[in-house]
């Protein structure tokens, strides 16, 4: 048997095909474009999704039986605000998860509405990349596209509605609307009250690892797939990738390197810190985890190798960087403005500290350095809750770089594990497939069979006293700068 994971992404779409043991057996991406109509948007068609993701699904199973192929699931980016006519036309481009435009609508919700009060009805407070602002952000500056909205969802689920016809999210997903009550999972009156709109408008509300329909029979027959292929709700690309390493449960760690950095904790209670600078969500395990989102982690070192330094060859640029720990130059790493613990729309990148024996290892390494201090910002968060990490799963396509895990290793001060499989969000939503379609018994089962550790890093006493002070040296600078920015 045969399931396969979907991850749609901010730059491409990515297929696997799992073998019912965890083995994956072929992969396909397809890209698309992104468009920034003006400065801070950031928008793409759902049109392009579907397409290629069609395309994809035809290619990923051209020599492999599709007979034997029982469910598909999905991993997303997260927060995009999707939005279809009673035709189930698209309105307008889909706003996406690192859209700044909504930054007045972002200050009404935590301050006219209050921080206090968010926090109650959603466990979390308004951030610019968070769906409800985007939908606010709509009804005021296009009213009569506003009004012809009948159905509201986020990427994954387009996908999912256009594939089977169920109008459905997972909770997981939900979570980065702000207008999910996290706590009792269900969405919040009071906030479709506050924008005006009615519960039909939105989908309805599964667990991830849930059945929710089966192809449609012409996209069955365009595919050339079974009709009973099985469709599982999926999650979003966060918790999914933590599927993918196995952080469910109490406590249990994941790092991602993705465009945007997370780093998230699983846990079987439902927590929120008191400033709510962390995210506090449904899993995709049916629990709950926290999470911190910096918005620029590896597309940061992309930016500054590729647009800056003329060279897509990452392994070259940190080959001689050996002075861990030693570095004078220090990153900020807000280059499309920050999340947590920030939450400043406006914050800007810098660097800080060169001088005339500055060369190029130090500012790669600063840019490193950087996303993993902001990382720890988040980290040091869930540490005043009490929680106690002492491991930390890590994948996406910054943890391919060894040099980058240890450093984190060390900003951390805890062991950095790397699983044998980092396939990302769409491993995760191949075990949801997996576990779905009933093949597997639970995520519990599922994850111990198929996710494997392939090495681990230790941290190393002495650079960790030497990231020690690096990193509160880091604490200093954005308290310092913050008001340049205009917040």
């Amino acid at each position: 048997m045969y399931f396969i994971g979907i991850d749609l992404g901010t730059s491409a779409v990515k297929m696997l095909l799992m073998r019912d043991d965890g083995k994956i057996v072929n992969s396909v991406t397809k890209s698309y474009p992104i468009s920034f109509p003006y400065t801070g948007w950031s928008e793409q068609n759902p049109e392009d999704w579907l397409r290629e993701t069609k395309r994809g699904l035809i290619e990923l199973m051209a020599e492999y039986p599709k007979e034997e192929l029982v469910g598909i699931s999905f991993g997303g980016q997260m927060h995009g605000l999707v939005v279809l006519d009673e035709n189930d036309r698209v309105i307008r481009p889909a706003i996406l998860w690192n859209d700044g435009r909504s930054s007045e609508e972002t200050e009404f919700l935590n301050t006219s509405v209050g921080r206090n009060v968010l926090s109650e009805r959603t466990a979390n407070i308004a951030f610019a990349g968070f769906t409800l602002p985007k939908i606010l952000w709509m009804k005021k500056h296009e009213p009569d596209l506003f009004s012809k909205i009948r159905r509201i969802m986020l990427p994954k689920d387009y996908l999912i509605y256009m594939l089977s016809g169920e109008f459905c999210t997972d909770f997981s997903d939900a979570s980065g609307t702000l207008l999910l009550d996290v706590k009792n999972r269900s969405w919040s009156k009071e906030m479709l009250e506050l924008c005006n709109l009615n519960i039909n408008q939105l989908p309805k509300l599964c667990e991830s690892y849930e059945q929710v329909g089966t192809l449609r029979k012409e996209v069955a027959e365009e595919l050339d797939f079974k009709p009973t292929v099985k469709i599982i709700a999926g999650a979003g690309d966060n918790a999914a990738a933590a599927i993918g390493t196995g952080t469910i449960g109490e406590g249990r760690c994941n790092i991602s390197l993705g465009t945007s950095g997370t780093i998230f904790i699983s846990s079987t209670h439902f927590k929120v810190d008191s400033f709510n600078a962390l995210h506090s969500f449904a899993h995709a395990d049916g629990n709950f985890h926290l999470m911190g989102c910096m918005l620029s982690a590896a597309s940061a070192n992309q930016w500054w190798c590729k647009n800056i330094l003329g060279t897509t060859h990452y392994d070259e640029e940190q080959a001689n960087i050996q002075k861990l720990g030693e570095n004078n130059v220090y990153f900020l790493p807000y280059l499309m403005g920050e999340r947590s613990p920030h939450n400043n729309p406006f914050a800007r990148a810098m660097f800080v500290g060169m001088s005339l024996d500055t060369n190029r290892e130090d500012m790669v390494q600063a840019v490193l350095e950087g996303v993993a201090f902001g990382l720890r910002d988040s980290f040091e968060i869930a540490r005043e809750l009490g929680i106690k990490v002492n491991r930390t799963k890590i994948c996406g396509g910054g943890a391919k770089s060894l040099l980058w895990c240890k450093i984190i290793a060390n900003v951390m001060n805890v062991t950095v594990e790397i699983p044998e499989q980092d396939e990302g969000p769409a491993l995760g939503a191949a075990i949801l497939a997996a576990v779905g379609s009933g093949f597997y018994q639970d995520l519990e089962s599922a994850v111990s069979r198929i996710v494997r550790v392939k090495d681990s890093i230790e941290p190393e006493e002495i650079l960790v006293k030497k990231y020690e002070q690096a990193y509160w040296n880091f604490r200093k600078l954005y308290p310092a700068i913050k008001d340049w920015y205009g917040k």
